[in-house]
């Protein structure tokens, strides 16, 4: 959050060129939510690579959808006793 707010200031205080039309707050924050977007979206390609971490989880739930179900019951028990 803070680097969006960074990154809106920073629009704020630059000069504006001769010919660049006026941008709304609004805009500002559109454009940034769409490059932080843009950036989960690569850092999820990369790790859905294959061999990557994702790619492997994603792969055993597929061949055993059934236990793989059973394992994440199990942890959500472990990490709700905990608290």
């Amino acid at each position: 959050m803070g680097e969006l707010l960074d990154r809106l200031n920073a629009m704020d205080s630059r000069p504006r060129a001769p010919g660049e039309p006026i941008r709304s707050v609004a805009d500002q924050a559109a454009q940034a939510f769409r490059s932080a977007s843009q950036r989960v979206n690569e850092a999820i390609e990369a790790v859905r690579e294959p061999g990557m971490p994702l790619d492997t989880v994603s792969r055993w739930t597929r061949e055993a959808p059934l236990q793989a179900l059973a394992a994440a019951f199990l942890v959500g028990v472990i990490m709700s006793r905990r608290r």
